[in-house]
């Protein structure tokens, strides 16, 4: 039984992941189909003053973000750091039974 629902809890986790690496592409899409548009009508209206840069860069940030979490990628808050603060807490809510 409990293998049945470890299975079914590694299908959903993965599902999910799935769906957030999906919306990272679509994020992505949007972001180079958007800003060569961004770009040119800069170029074209002002070219003297790139101020197009504050939107390739301002963009270039929620989506490297997007992608850390979606693959994964956390260098402090990670699944070792998650594990180990859920340790310390239940060690501080029930402390060790001491023998007498």
């Amino acid at each position: 039984m409990e293998s049945n629902y470890n299975e079914a809890k590694r299908y959903y986790e993965a599902q999910k992941r799935v769906v957030e690496i999906k919306k990272f592409y679509q994020h992505l899409t949007v972001y180079l189909l958007c800003n060569p548009i961004v770009i040119v009508v800069n170029l074209m209206t002002s070219p003297g003053y790139l101020w197009c840069i504050y939107s390739v860069v301002g963009w270039a940030i929620p989506i490297i973000l997007h992608g850390m979490k979606a693959f994964g990628f956390s260098p402090i808050f990670n699944k070792d750091w998650e594990e180990r603060k859920i340790q310390a807490l239940l060690e501080k809510e029930n402390p060790k039974q001491k023998w007498e």
